[in-house]
């Protein structure tokens, strides 16, 4: 009976791990973007690193850039969607 059980948990261990790679998600890339509040019109820069998104209440935002991988280049397109007028702050 022992045989029996060990073979099992053996069996199950194996299939977990060919298993686990299959269902496991691509990392997703970290970097940054600039997201604009529509009742204020400020924009902001957002880190995909966080896991959640930013709280959409009592304003909602769009996302005005692509994701950038670092800060400078999220800060750069900040501060030129300002000197188009197109963001305050």
């Amino acid at each position: 009976m022992r045989r029996l059980t060990s073979l099992a948990v053996a069996a199950a261990v194996a299939a977990a791990s060919i298993a686990a790679p299959a269902f496991a998600a691509p990392a997703p890339k970290s970097g940054y973007y600039v997201i604009r509040w529509d009742n204020t019109g400020i924009c902001q820069i957002w880190n995909t690193d966080l896991q959640s998104k930013p709280v959409e209440w009592p304003s909602t935002y769009k996302i005005v850039s692509k994701p950038v991988p670092t800060f400078v280049e999220a800060t750069n397109i900040q501060l030129k969607l300002r000197d188009e007028r197109r963001c305050f702050l």
